[in-house]
Parts: C-alpha cells; structure tokens; sequence
C-alpha cells in the first residue's frame, strides 16, 4: 500500500489551514489551530464539492476544495468562539 495519497492528502490540508489564515485576513486561530482546520477542511471540502457535482482535478483543484472546507469551518468555528 503506498502513502503518496495520504502525505498528499496531509499537504493539501496543511497548505488549505494556511491560506484560510490568509483568506480571513489574520483573523483565524493561530498557525497550528488553522493548520488542524485544514486538515478537516479538506474533508469538509470534499464532500461539499462531491454533494454539488462539482470535479475538482490535481493538486490545484484539491486545494480549492480543501481551502473552501477549512474557511466553512473557520466561520462555523467562530460562530462558537468568543474574544
């Protein structure tokens, strides 16, 4: 069995935590908080594109569907998140 997938899967959900920090303008939870939404973002993102019909190919397109998962989930998190 090889692990290419998984470390792929891993990276896409690591550089997806990292741009949802950017795309909410600094306003997410710390570097290693944003990484761990990445991480479940990327499912997150997955099923939202599968449950819309939308393709999604390579490594560009997994990374879209894993930032738009982890940035849902940012703003859910907030919405449970007081300052």
């Amino acid at each position: 069995m090889s692990q290419h997938p998984v470390l792929l899967w891993l990276l896409v959900g690591l550089l997806a935590g990292w741009l949802t920090g950017k795309v909410t303008r600094g306003r997410g939870f710390g570097l290693l908080a944003d990484l761990f939404l990445g991480l479940i973002g990327s499912v997150i993102g997955g099923w939202i594109f599968g449950r819309l019909g939308i393709s999604f190919y390579g490594f560009v397109g997994s990374l879209a569907a894993a930032t738009v998962g982890a940035v849902v989930l940012v703003s859910i998190a907030r919405l449970f998140h007081s300052e």
